[in-house]
């Protein structure tokens, strides 16, 4: 019999839900970056960095391109995939859009680094 273990695969949520529940998700970008690179060593099966209210608390409140700060998390961490929290047809928003914005949204937040 061999004993052959399954990896389990953890899944960081620190710099999306951790300061979404915690600081009414005021953390900037500049707050992130020191932490990234040790984030990245650790060896995490994914890190949830972006999605849920970060986009809209980027634009209105922080003065801060919700883009700009996906592409320079997955620069600082390029070892470690992001994911990101999406609200279904929702996408980060707080209506429903149509399903072509919804498949673009998705390429193009693949492209900048989730």
């Amino acid at each position: 019999m061999t004993d052959t273990k399954k990896p389990l695969g953890i899944t960081d949520v620190i710099l999306r839900d951790a300061h979404q529940s915690l600081l009414a998700t005021r953390m900037r970008l500049d707050d992130m970056l020191p932490i990234a690179e040790k984030l990245d060593q650790v060896g995490f099966w994914s890190l949830e960095s972006w999605g849920g209210a970060t986009f809209d608390a980027c634009i209105r409140y922080l003065g801060e391109d919700p883009w700009d700060r996906i592409r320079q998390l997955k620069k600082a961490m390029p070892n470690t995939p992001q994911q990101m929290l999406l609200r279904g047809q929702n996408l980060l928003g707080y209506r429903h859009y149509a399903d072509d914005v919804v498949e673009r949204f998705v390429d193009r937040a693949a492209e900048n680094g989730i």
